[in-house]
């Protein structure tokens, strides 16, 4: 320290004169417009270079956390983007599933589930087809596993469906090959289970074989998976069998189902009715 002030004292003159030099350029700008103005921009272009230059540094040093997040960002999109692709995926395969479920030759509308209950007795679906879509009454709904229900009311837009699973529900089924016939109905409590009423005593049948619909009415095809037989009871006059089924639709998680067109059906069973009309009436004899 001592030797660095020796130093300045015997070469005084030198600070001295940077210090006047300072000095005489602060009052040179302070008392004079011109100068001033020229101090003040070439200040600005100097700092704002400077700043650009320190920007750039800091930049470049910040390049590894920069990457680290657009990497992180990049990892999220592309895991948004495949679960975008599954849910299309799986919606293609529940629509096909849909129509695999009908019979070829059906004419079918797409629909989806707006709304829906299952822990009422009289439960309902509201689905987002209607009369502009070419849905009618009485025409049956059917998911990707099976039987869903029947159109109850049409709007133009939308419809309301009464499921299976609906103590006003009655649909009649069949035994896949077996033969055997009844009809399905829905008393209350699990949704996952009806019962098909009026089996004959006399029926031969395994748990776990199929009940499907059994094409007798105007409402469902031939063949429409209803569900599977659990167990058999008595029915309460004990005259034929009640057995308890497993539904094929998940009625908790039903979302995309399809309208039957039954126009063919309907025309069958009027040609039907018409011939046994037909037979009934006594010939006259000549």
């Amino acid at each position: 320290m001592r030797r660095l002030i020796a130093l300045l004292v015997r070469n005084y003159h030198y600070p001295l004169f940077l210090l006047l030099e300072i000095a005489g350029i602060v009052l040179l700008v302070r008392h004079n417009n011109y100068q001033g103005s020229v101090w003040f921009s070439s200040a600005n272009v100097v700092v704002g270079k400077c700043n650009e230059w320190s920007s750039t540094v800091v930049s470049y040093f910040n390049l590894r956390e920069t990457n680290s997040r657009l990497t992180a960002e990049n990892v999220r999109l592309a895991r948004e983007l495949e679960g975008v692709r599954e849910r299309v995926r799986v919606l293609q395969t529940d629509s096909m599933a849909v129509k695999a479920s009908v019979p070829a030759g059906y004419r079918t509308v797409n629909a989806r589930v707006v709304e829906s209950s299952i822990s009422r007795r009289d439960n309902l679906l509201t689905i987002d087809k209607g009369s502009a879509d070419g849905v009618k009454k009485n025409m049956g709904v059917v998911s990707g596993s099976g039987a869903a229900g029947i159109v109850y009311l049409v709007g133009t837009h939308y419809s309301v469906v009464i499921p299976l699973i609906n103590d006003q529900s009655n649909v009649s089924c069949s035994i896949r090959d077996r033969g055997y016939f009844g009809y399905l109905s829905w008393t209350g409590g699990d949704p996952r289970y009806a019962y098909m009423e009026d089996v004959p005593r006399y029926a031969h049948y395994r748990k776990g074989d199929i009940v499907e619909t059994s094409g007798f009415s105007s409402v469902f095809p031939r063949g429409v998976a209803v569900g599977k037989v659990l167990c058999t009871f008595n029915s309460p006059d004990g005259l034929s069998y009640r057995i308890k089924v497993e539904l094929a639709t998940d009625f908790a998680k039903l979302y995309d189902v399809c309208v039957v067109d039954n126009s063919r059906t309907q025309e069958q069973l009027e040609i039907l009715r018409a011939a046994q009309d037909s037979l009934s009436r006594p010939t006259r004899m000549r």
